[in-house]
């Protein structure tokens, strides 16, 4: 076994979400909370593992913030360099927030700011040779610590997980609903 918590007929017994849904369901009896079935264990997944991200890229000398900017120039493969717009579009940050973890990165030698060969009012972000071997050195690092967090699947149960959580999200993409929102009654 992988880890699974099995009761005699082979179901997974209840988990925090289960217990929620259950408090709901003795209180507001008339709602259905089958959205947290999903939903909130997406939110609970996030929150679990989100200290031991934290941690791998505090190992590195980075915050979260910092390794997705040298993650990101890492990945977009040789030359290692991008916009400031496009980094900022791809981290989904204000341009201020981008600003202050560059500052950090130039500072720890890990970016640099070029000017644009093509126009030398605009600046190329960089990623260093010690930028991006740190780069790549941490995301194995948290590579390998996430996938022990999916010991309690078999290899078959990742994919169908991994497959309907795509459609999930390509479908709230692609919709972009605006939430339900009421004022409270007074």
């Amino acid at each position: 076994m992988t880890g699974k918590t099995e009761n005699n007929a082979g179901q997974v017994d209840g988990d925090h979400v289960d217990r929620l849904r259950g408090q709901w369901a003795r209180e507001l009896p008339d709602l259905d909370t089958a959205p947290m079935a999903i939903l909130g264990r997406a939110y609970r997944v996030s929150t679990l593992v989100r200290s031991s991200i934290e941690a791998t890229f505090a190992g590195f000398g980075l915050d979260r913030g910092e390794f997705d900017v040298i993650g990101t120039l890492r990945r977009s493969g040789p030359p290692y360099r991008l916009t400031p717009t496009d980094l900022y579009t791809l981290l989904m940050v204000s341009s201020g927030g981008l600003t202050h973890r560059l500052d950090r990165l130039e500072k720890a030698g890990l970016i640099r700011r070029e000017k644009a060969p093509r126009d030398g009012r605009s600046v190329l972000v960089a990623l260093t040779e010690t930028g991006a071997a740190l780069a790549e050195q941490a995301f194995r690092t948290d590579m390998a610590n996430e996938a022990l967090f999916l010991d309690a699947l078999d290899i078959k149960e990742r994919e169908v997980l991994a497959g309907l959580l795509r459609k999930l999200i390509v479908g709230i993409e692609q919709g972009a609903r605006a939430p339900v929102r009421h004022a409270p009654d007074h």
